[in-house]
């Protein structure tokens, strides 16, 4: 337990004085009495009282109030446990105080008799109990029993629900009937309370957030891989968000444990995790080793979840930033060969249009959202028209419509710098996240790989020569393998592509100054392209300055 002075008796006063406004609340309903009101209604004021003083405690701690030292990840992970149980009970307490307010609309409080709220109580107060042996002992089984309370109140609920909606269509009893749905609908709130309990008591015992459906997910996607283990045998370590909205985590075995443990397991939409499967799948018999392998997969509704093969390396970003130059030279030779490897392999000799004028245009409400004045209205300087945006975009967008590249190959379709690993070691390349894959114009890579090292915020002078190294190196092997291939309309795709990319990348990027410059060089190769109307596509030069700080 905590060792804090004071804080570990506050939150088991707490956790023993909600138990008792549970209890009481439910002897007010069986048999209403001012004095159990008048208790009911005290009560609340010295839980509230009690939440006061833990929650100043849990954020005194961790403003390290001595300055000699500061909290270990496992201290902090519990305080931050408490305060959130903390929260949690205080909204119990305040339900109880509702019901039995509610009770005052009732006409003839024994109408309340006919309807089973005493099978609620009684899951309400089992997982109340729970709490203090869960959070002390940390029986991870426990506290998913207080979790899975919710989905028990839920469908009591919705049993409750369909019969008094079914009895209000009578016409009779309408005011008593209206008050104990209120009634029955705080309890089934208090089933959403216990829901955040149990999830804090998972975290205070893993040491990481994650959601009940989550955890069930990954207890479903690890049994699909063999391992027979229980859960407490299982280290999860969050690693982060994606901006699709997947949850990424690092799952390793304490002791031992079956080839699938040491492993990453994401957790999202079934649409997002089932197209990286598939694409993974489709990578894997194309090129073996260079995406992960899938362990196992479960579907559940619309989420899914995944284990795969972690892979040994660093991002290749870090190993810009970090390595040594002859690393950095070595990692850019195996991309570059790779690359071309892939191109060459998969390339199909149907034309490939990828619209970067209409994915710009699909992501601009977001880019405005983040930047409302990134959006250029028509002007004039001196003689000279300036087009707005839209304007610039339309025109782009025609002209784009004869700019299809003459060949399609497999891409990555998200080649951030950062979705690419490198294994020094091995000397090989792995790609990560590659659930847009598909077949397109290789132009898309080249752009998004590009724009994904020019906003690095990295300015540092060695630093960023390095990253200009980098840019010109992955441009001159993009502009020969297109030379190679008479793609004579690569320059003029890659104008626009990098555009794309440009433009929308402002949204992920607050700096105003750096944001606002990525926006103007956008419109500048926009420009580039409309004024090359009528003229022969392949005589068209991208002005590579614009690459370059």
């Amino acid at each position: 337990m905590i060792t804090f002075e004071g804080l570990e008796e506050n939150f088991t006063f707490l956790v023993a004085e909600v138990e008792r406004q549970v209890h009481t609340t439910v002897g007010f309903l069986d048999t209403p009495s001012h004095a159990l009101y008048d208790r009911i209604v005290g009560r609340d004021d010295y839980i509230d009282n009690l939440h006061t003083v833990i929650e100043n405690k849990c954020y005194g701690h961790f403003h390290d109030h001595n300055g000699s030292q500061s909290l270990d990840k496992a201290t902090a992970n519990r305080v931050r446990a408490i305060q959130i149980i903390t929260n949690n009970l205080e909204r119990i307490a305040d339900f109880c105080e509702n019901i039995v307010e509610q009770t005052n609309y009732l006409t003839d409080h024994t109408f309340l008799q006919g309807y089973n709220y005493a099978e609620m109580f009684i899951e309400i107060e089992d997982c109340l109990g729970h709490i203090l042996p869960v959070f002390q002992g940390g029986n991870l089984s426990d506290a998913l029993t207080v979790c899975r309370a919710e989905y028990s109140l839920d469908r009591m609920y919705k049993a409750g629900f369909d019969r008094i909606m079914g009895e209000l269509r009578t016409g009779k009893n309408v005011q008593n009937l209206i008050t104990v749905l209120f009634i029955f609908r705080y309890l089934e709130r208090i089933g959403d309370s216990l829901l955040d309990i149990g999830e804090a008591l998972i975290f205070a015992i893993l040491g990481e957030r994650i959601k009940i459906e989550q955890f069930e997910a990954l207890q479903q996607t690890l049994s699909k891989t063999g391992f027979e283990g229980g859960m407490e045998g299982v280290d999860f370590k969050a690693i982060w968000g994606t901006r699709s909205g997947c949850r990424i985590g690092r799952v390793d075995a304490h002791e031992g444990g079956v080839d699938a443990l040491g492993s990453i397991y994401k957790e999202g939409t079934s649409k997002k995790i089932l197209a990286e499967k598939e694409a993974l799948e489709r990578w894997g018999r194309l090129y073996p080793g260079l995406v992960a392998g899938v362990y196992g997969f479960h579907e559940d509704g619309d989420k899914a979840s995944m284990l795969v093969e972690f892979l040994p390396g660093c991002n290749l970003d870090e190993v810009l930033l970090t390595a040594s130059g002859d690393i950095v030279q070595n990692a850019m030779f195996v991309l570059t060969q790779t690359v071309q490897d892939i191109w060459e392999n998969t390339r199909t000799p149907e034309p490939a249009a990828a619209c970067y004028v209409g994915q710009l245009k699909a992501r601009l409400d977001e880019v405005l959202q983040i930047h409302p004045d990134f959006l250029r209205r028509a002007k004039t300087l001196g003689a000279k028209a300036v087009p707005s945006t839209g304007e610039l975009l339309a025109a782009c967008a025609a002209l784009e419509a004869g700019l299809a590249a003459p060949f399609g190959v497999l891409i990555h379709g998200d080649f951030n710098v950062n979705n690419v690993v490198y294994n020094h070691h091995k000397q090989r390349l792995h790609y990560l996240d590659v659930h847009r894959s598909r077949m397109q114009d290789y132009v898309q890579d080249v752009s998004v790989f590009l724009i994904s090292n020019y906003r690095m915020p990295v300015f540092e002078p060695h630093l960023r020569e390095r990253i200009d190294w980098v840019i010109a190196e992955f441009l001159q092997f993009a502009t020969q393998f297109a030379a190679r291939s008479g793609d004579k309309t690569f320059e003029a795709r890659l104008a626009l592509a990098l555009a794309r990319s440009l433009y929308t990348s402002s949204r992920f990027e607050l700096n105003y100054a750096f944001s606002r410059e990525m926006y103007l060089r956008s419109h500048y190769l926009l420009e580039q392209v409309a004024a090359h109307q009528g003229l022969p596509w392949q005589d068209f030069r991208l002005p590579w300055q614009i690459l370059f700080h």
